[in-house]
């Protein structure tokens, strides 16, 4: 593999579809927390980027791991990855229509550090699975590719925080379904290029 546009623009992709939870809970958060100084929701937004960073290169790890016991593993990469990316992106999907009409604001006055890290990994667990559509990548693009996640994550949760405290929760239900869409259609695209 190679360091090519469409390299990026994966990632780029991949980065929105995973950081859509990370999205509605920083809208829920600026709901719940109007005035929540600027260093906080930086703050947010750098600990769901840092946890989205780290679940896929544990992902690989694990990933690479088991491939070089198990040569036989790699031919069911990209099924694994359809699999996990239609699942995920199909719950995404199915919560984000349910939810359609609820509010996803809570009566919590203060955002803890407890409740951020809580919320950190609840909505970057999804992303221990893109270990597997990244499999194909050498560790330092893998790496690479985890920074493009969370920078995507970082920049979309800092404008989640702003919005949520503009406009509530309104968006968040959307941007669920979006983000279950993306990763499906991702799924789809390293399913058909790992098979051909």
């Amino acid at each position: 593999m190679t360091y090519s546009f469409m390299f990026f623009f994966n990632n780029v992709l991949l980065g929105v579809g995973l950081a859509m939870d990370a999205f509605s809970v920083s809208l829920a958060n600026g709901l719940n927390e109007p005035k929540m100084r600027k260093s906080k929701m930086l703050s947010v937004a750098v600990t769901f980027a840092v946890f989205q960073a780290i679940m896929p290169l544990i992902g690989w790890i694990c990933v690479h791991t088991v491939v070089e016991h198990f040569k036989v593993f790699e031919k069911f990469i990209p099924w694994i990855a359809l699999i996990l990316l239609c699942y995920i992106g199909g719950s995404m999907l199915v919560d984000g229509i349910k939810n359609k009409d609820e509010s996803d604001t809570k009566n919590v006055k203060s955002l803890g550090i407890l409740a951020l890290m809580v919320q950190g990994v609840a909505t970057s667990i999804d992303a221990l699975s893109v270990g597997f559509t990244i499999a194909g990548y050498d560790f330092m693009m893998a790496l690479v590719s985890a920074l493009i996640i969370a920078l995507v994550t970082f920049v979309i949760c800092v404008a989640g925080v702003y919005i949520g405290k503009r406009f509530g929760t309104k968006l968040s239900t959307k941007a669920t379904i979006f983000g279950g869409v993306i990763l499906i259609l991702i799924g789809i695209e390293i399913f058909v290029t790992g098979v051909i």
